[in-house]
């Protein structure tokens, strides 16, 4: 048997006997270095914040991947229902959309899109059609007969995509004070 304090036998199990034996020092640096890592790592990300988070990494990886797909769909210049829901993902597609309500809309439909003259666009009812196309349609060929003005010419097709994404955000938000539902629930 090996000198008494290196090798001291601490437990018996039978014919097992446990040794009381250091760690390797390798294992030592490793174990200090991995708590040292983590100290940094946390005081980087959580306490100073001064580096992007995973989750704010994939948010702005997912934010440029929508704009590429709206940039794609917007080529493609076909406005189907998908197409319109991928640009309605596009937050600076919404943003632009939220301009042209905001010039364009408002006066019929109220800031917050509740109804005022024209009908509550934040809640499951729709005129004329809740689907995607049938909004874009709605909005570019006007309905006169209702008192809804074409805006297609006036606005032009980029626009008039843009504002469709940004009624495709606003609809089951059920704003608070809008106007009662009218037309038939689209479950969306």
């Amino acid at each position: 048997m090996s000198s008494p304090e290196k090798d001291e036998i601490v437990h018996r199990y039978g014919d097992i006997e446990e040794m009381d034996n250091e760690l390797p020092k390798w294992w030592l640096y490793i174990l200090y270095g991995s708590i040292v890592f983590a100290f940094g790592y946390w005081f980087h990300y959580q306490v100073f914040r001064s580096g992007e988070s995973p989750t704010q990494a994939y948010a702005r990886e997912v934010e440029a991947a929508r704009a590429v797909e709206a940039d794609r769909v917007r080529a493609a210049g076909v406005m189907s229902n998908e197409a319109l829901l991928t640009l309605s993902r596009d937050t600076a597609t919404v943003a632009k959309g939220k301009d042209v309500f905001a010039q364009t809309c408002v006066a019929c439909h109220g800031a917050n899109g509740g109804g005022t003259i024209g009908p509550n666009l934040t809640d499951s009812a729709w005129i004329h059609g809740g689907a995607a196309q049938n909004v874009f349609a709605t909005v570019r060929d006007g309905v006169i007969a209702k008192g809804m003005p074409v805006w297609g010419p006036q606005l032009g097709a980029e626009r008039v995509q843009a504002v469709t994404a940004y009624v495709l955000t606003l609809r089951n938000t059920n704003v608070p004070g809008g106007k009662a539902p009218q037309g038939t629930n689209e479950a969306m």
